[in-house]
């Protein structure tokens, strides 16, 4: 039975039919470093419905593996295959969109893992004459975002490659305070080069048109002549309105809003107010107990 304390339904859809769910890590499982209470519960719960989900993040300095350990760390297990983050879903799609081919990629070297099995160019062939590239791709490293390889970077871009931020956040908080993010990198070489990016992480659509595509292809067909999953048989479950559940919802996925993480009823008030961009969700819940409760 749904608690009326814990789930609300505020839009014009329910999660009935859902067949797969795209969680949040901040805010939906961890919290300042923490896992939220209830959480592994939650996915444990999951798997005996046996209900395909991915775990999704906007981080592009640890790969999946890194990330995975660092989750059992804090009490909450999820295998590298079941992560989708900015990073993954970048080297996802450069996999396919640039096969074979030549990719310059300023980005952690744990980060780098990602890419296994491309083609990735070394800065000193980024440096040789006539270098050339399919795309560059543009991740949070402070070791790689240097003034000679942004420049090269640049050159490359400036001889058609393609532009890929993995996102484009303007900062982010660390210990030592408000920190510069790679999205002013991104942005840098946008303005520079006179491109537009292709942003992987959220709220883009290619984000989540990537995670989608793996979470479809985790869904079992009961038979023969089951029709395939669309957008709207799967949910996004995030803590942040704008950039979790609204920008899902715009791509016809159902969203549901989890009161776990940063954002609260005033920004719901505040979305629903909004005439461009805003909106409601699907469902808001307590927390993924909550949404869980609302797939009976």
């Amino acid at each position: 039975m749904i608690r009326a304390r814990s789930v609300h339904r505020s839009g014009t859809g329910t999660l009935a039919g859902v067949r797969g769910l795209l969680l949040d890590l901040d805010g939906v499982l961890v919290l300042r470093g923490r896992a939220i209470a209830g959480a592994q519960e939650a996915l444990t719960e999951l798997d005996r419905r046996v209900l395909p989900y991915r775990v999704v993040t906007h981080t592009s300095v640890l790969s999946r593996e890194s990330l995975s350990a660092w989750g059992a760390s804090v009490g909450l297990f999820v295998p590298p295959e079941r992560i989708i983050s900015a990073l993954s879903a970048s080297a996802a799609y450069t996999a396919h969109a640039f096969t074979g081919r030549p990719l310059y990629v300023l980005a952690s070297a744990d980060a780098r893992r990602e890419f296994v099995g491309q083609r990735l160019l070394t800065h000193e062939d980024a440096d040789a004459s006539g270098a050339e590239a399919a795309a560059v791709v543009i991740g949070d490293s402070p070791e790689a975002a240097t003034f000679e390889n942004l420049n090269r970077a640049f050159r490359l871009i400036r001889g058609g490659a393609r532009l890929i931020g993995m996102h484009k956040n303007r900062w982010w908080l660390t210990p030592d305070g408000p920190t510069l993010d790679s999205g002013a990198f991104v942005a840098g070489l946008e303005f520079a080069a006179g491109v537009r990016a292709l942003v992987m992480g959220k709220p883009s659509p290619a984000f989540f048109r990537e995670a989608a595509r793996e979470l479809v292809g985790a869904i079992p067909v009961a038979a023969e002549g089951t029709p395939r999953p669309r957008l709207a048989d799967l949910a996004m479950v995030g803590d942040d309105l704008w950039n979790d559940v609204l920008a899902a919802q715009r791509l016809r996925m159902r969203g549901v809003f989890v009161l776990s993480g940063k954002h609260g009823r005033t920004e719901l008030d505040q979305a629903a107010a909004q005439s461009r961009g805003g909106g409601r969700p699907h469902l808001v819940a307590d927390s993924l107990a909550g949404v869980i409760e609302a797939l009976d």
